[in-house]
């Protein structure tokens, strides 16, 4: 689905590599996205993983987003 070049461009970003990336994919694969609760622990972790902090506002507004449906479809091109 992605290349290589997508994660490349992740990895100079957030000093995320490939790996984590696949391995936080695949653990939340199975979970519930539309789940606040979920969404708070996978953004924390993301956190945790890019070494970023994010406020309380800035994760409502993602956690709300998503639970909307109002995220990108062609998520590569954020990056």
């Amino acid at each position: 689905m992605f290349g290589d070049n997508f994660f490349k461009r992740v990895e100079n970003k957030t000093s995320v590599d490939k790996s984590t990336i696949l391995s936080l994919a695949k653990k939340i694969q199975n979970t519930d996205m539309k789940d606040k609760n979920t969404l708070h622990e996978v953004i924390q972790e993301i956190c945790n993983l890019t070494g970023k902090e994010i406020s309380k506002e800035k994760e409502d507004k993602i956690i709300a987003a998503i639970t909307k449906d109002k995220i990108p479809k062609n998520i590569d091109k954020m990056f």
